[in-house]
């Protein structure tokens, strides 16, 4: 401070304390406090505070209020001081709010400048009725009638003020009659703080629907059939757990009921409907039947239980704790076969459902599943062993078998195999090598090792239809025979002995000839079908060797080196290894 200033300030004091002698108390005006200032920069939004814009006619009745009674606090406007309403209700009521909150405070400054207006046309008339308007109390209710605000606007003039009457007598007439907060109505005839403020004054009973019935299940309904591969790259072929045996009276699922609905009440007294849960029925199938007290499903015999799609049933199981041999014979069985030993050489085993082997299928034999193929030791086959599967087939090995399979083949090798497979054919355990014969998937071929260094040939087939092309191939082969047998029998002399024979050759060629017929209308109707998918499929494989084949329908290419990590596909008609 310079010196002239020190002087100056000795003489007639500071420019700070000669402004405050000036000013007299309470002649400046109070300036409201902006509380947003307050809040800090990190603090999250509440989504149910309202904000209203400087114009807006609820600031302008403050103004008017504070104005005749002085100091009086900044309106709030918060929907869910508590924190217990959905926030989607806050979001869908808030505008709806705001608007009708503008309407009755215009509504409102109307009302009072008109009284204004007509005390000054007819001052007598004023003089002998009361000056402004009572206070009012503001009931906005949500739209599913399940919550209901009031906000109280203070009286003008010479108005009443708001009573537990007639904040009552106000709920009633609007017809807020249930679940009003009692506590908080009393409270708002005296409190300080009840005008320009928004409070939840009821709150209804939102109505709640009863449950779905349900079904808990013991058993799977689908089984995985995934080989793992442990750390020796190995699968263990009797770990599948494809088959779930179920005892006689034992539950397969039981039933969870539905519940009744619970209805709700708005604040205006009226009920809210409430549907009650839905019903389900027990997947009740062959050999199951429903327990005495309807909530579980029990099985009626021993045997192993599958899931058809709509119902739980339950199929028998025929064990054979050795081979099959001359001691059984051939098996021709309606449910599963868990076999311990092998299958030896000329016997057959037919199976509707599952077929599970401990040992090996040997040469010249024959099995059919219904179901999934378990061979937990191989199929050693000599060009005449036939397998079929109408869902998986998981085997140690395949060796000189031909194997018919609808959905995915899994082993450790093939060696002059002959597959037909409408799903993947998987070879990546264990030795993981195709090697000679032919292999024909829909989708897709994996293995680690393709033919052999003394490139012998082996064909991978891709795409198509392997096993309707198979059935077809079978059937015409059956017809080459009978035409075969059909001339044979037609050059003997005659006799009664030909007579018969003809006859029945004769009734199998024309069934043979139908079937063959129907398979080749089949097979053009899904290539039809099919489409461009029909050339699909790809060849994946760690090493393939010089004389591998790979075909796609009428493309087929040959090797003749060594490709590493091939992959082999079609593109733009033409096949591309890489």
């Amino acid at each position: 401070m310079s010196l002239k200033d020190k002087i100056a300030s000795i003489l007639f004091g500071s420019q700070a304390e000669n402004e405050n002698a000036v000013k007299e108390p309470g002649t400046e005006r109070e300036q409201p406090r902006d509380e947003s200032a307050e809040v800090p920069s990190f603090a999250v939004e509440d989504p149910s505070l309202i904000k209203l814009p400087g114009e807006h006619p609820l600031l302008q009745l403050y103004g008017l209020r504070r104005k005749e009674a002085g100091a009086l606090p900044a309106p709030r406007l918060c929907m869910d001081e508590d924190g217990v309403l959905p926030e989607e209700l806050i979001r869908r009521e808030k505008g709806r709010l705001q608007n009708a909150l503008k309407n009755v405070c215009n509504f409102r400054l109307r009302s009072m400048k008109s009284n204004a207006t007509r005390r000054k046309k007819d001052e007598e008339e004023a003089e002998r009725e009361p000056e402004g308007l009572d206070a009012l109390p503001w009931f906005f209710v949500s739209s599913n009638k399940l919550y209901a605000w009031v906000m109280v606007f203070p009286p003008t003039g010479e108005g009443q003020e708001l009573t537990r009457e007639t904040f009552y007598q106000a709920l009633k007439e609007q017809g807020i009659v249930y679940g009003v907060n009692e506590r908080l109505a009393d409270r708002l005839s005296h409190d300080d703080h009840r005008y320009f403020n928004l409070f939840l004054i009821a709150q209804g009973k939102p109505a709640f629907d009863g449950k779905n019935g349900n079904i808990v299940d013991y058993f799977p309904r689908v089984v995985e059939r995934i080989l793992t591969v442990d750390e020796y790259d190995q699968v263990d072929y009797t770990a599948l757990n494809l088959i779930h045996n179920v005892k006689e009276g034992q539950e397969i699922c039981r039933l969870i009921r539905p519940t009744e609905g619970e209805p709700g009440r708005t604040v205006l007294d009226q009920e809210i409907p409430a549907k009650s849960g839905k019903s389900v029925s027990l997947p009740k199938g062959r050999n199951t039947e429903i327990s005495e007290d309807g909530d579980a499903l029990v099985a009626l015999a021993d045997g192993h239980v599958e899931f058809t799609g709509r119902s739980f049933q339950v199929k028998p199981v025929l064990d054979i704790p050795g081979n099959v041999d001359f001691s059984t014979g051939n098996i021709k069985f309606l449910g599963d076969v868990n076999i311990k030993g092998d299958v030896l050489t000329g016997f057959t085993v037919r199976a509707m459902g599952s077929i599970w082997i401990g040992g090996v299928i040997e040469a010249g034999s024959t099995v059919e599943a219904g179901g999934d193929l378990t061979v937990v030791k191989g199929i050693l086959g000599d060009g005449t062993t036939t397998v079929r599967a109408q869902r998986c087939v998981f085997s140690k090995y395949i060796e000189n078998a031909t194997i018919y399979v609808r959905e995915n083949l899994q082993t450790d090798a093939i060696i002059n195999g002959g597959i037909y497979c409408d799903g993947e054919v998987l070879v990546r355990s264990g030795r993981g090598v195709i090697m000679g014969g032919r292999v024909w998937a829909a989708t897709k071929v994996s293995a680690a090792t393709v033919g052999s260094k003394s490139e012998r040939r082996t064909s991978i087939v891709l795409g198509g239809l392997p096993c309707t092309s198979f059935e077809r191939e079978q059937v015409r082969r059956e017809l080459k025979e009978l035409e075969i047998e059909h001339e044979r029998l037609e050059c003997q002399p005659d006799s009664p002995v030909k007579a018969s024979l003809l006859s029945k050759v004769r009734m199998k060629l024309s069934t043979t000839e139908l079937r063959l017929q129907q398979l080749e209308e089949d097979l053009q109707e899904v290539k039809k079908t099919l489409g461009s998918k029909e050339e699909e499929g790809r060849l994946e494989c760690g090493v393939a060797y010089a004389g591998t084949e790979i075909r796609f329908g009428e493309e087929a290419i040959r090797l003749h080196r060594e490709e590493r990590q091939c992959i082999a596909k079609m593109v733009c008609g033409e096949i591309v290894v890489m």
